[in-house]
């Protein structure tokens, strides 16, 4: 009686087969992180570019005083204003040169704050996730008044441009990145948008 023997286990085929098969299930997904992370990246900036904004004019209306936006160099007393800034302030006067001073509320009105003291409200380091983004301002500050308008008027809307080199070029142009924008409007609002949306009256395009 002729007696069956089964085999158990793989083959070094099957063998070769299954390690291909992760290797490009690996693949991808590195692909898809390296994709991933620097668009995270710029999202996470330009959501606190915009908390921040809006910070800014909420204390400002609170206050029936003027609160300035600044986007600066760091948030150390090294600090400088500067429209392609990563970190930003929200103080009552400049703070150029004096980010780390600790926030202080100003006095009463209608007495008028000392212009020494930045009065820092709040502030964000470059350094809490935004990574390799590259920020690009129509201007570095962005003062609002007691009626929650940008003051001084300027002609038009002021854009703050998102980017990450590293991770490519914009979908605008063509590239992997879903580049953002800030925009305040001439009257205060502030919203976020993608320039890579060109669908008309679509809320997520600019």
């Amino acid at each position: 009686m002729k007696q069956w023997r089964f085999q158990t286990g793989l083959t070094l085929v099957e063998l070769a087969v299954g390690l291909g098969i992760v290797g490009m299930m690996l693949a991808l997904g590195v692909a898809g992180l390296t994709r991933w992370v620097p668009n995270a990246q710029i999202r996470a900036t330009a959501d606190a570019i915009q908390s921040g904004l809006q910070l800014a004019r909420a204390e400002a209306v609170q206050r029936n005083a003027p609160v300035r936006f600044q986007l600066t160099t760091g948030v150390t007393n090294a600090c400088a204003v500067s429209a392609t800034g990563t970190s930003w302030v929200v103080s009552l006067n400049d703070a150029s040169g004096k980010c780390a001073s600790a926030p202080a509320d100003p006095p009463s009105l209608p007495a008028l704050p000392d212009g020494s003291d930045p009065y820092i409200i709040q502030t964000r380091s470059a350094a809490e996730g935004s990574g390799q983004v590259t920020v690009t301002a129509d201007q570095a500050t962005v003062m609002f008044g007691g009626l929650g308008r940008v003051t001084p008027q300027p002609a038009d809307d002021i854009d703050i441009d998102l980017t990450n080199p590293n991770g490519g070029d914009c979908a605008a142009d063509g590239g992997p990145m879903r580049c953002l924008r800030v925009v305040v409007s001439i009257g205060g609002q502030i919203r976020m948008c993608d320039p890579a949306v060109t669908l008309a009256n679509d809320p997520k395009g600019c």
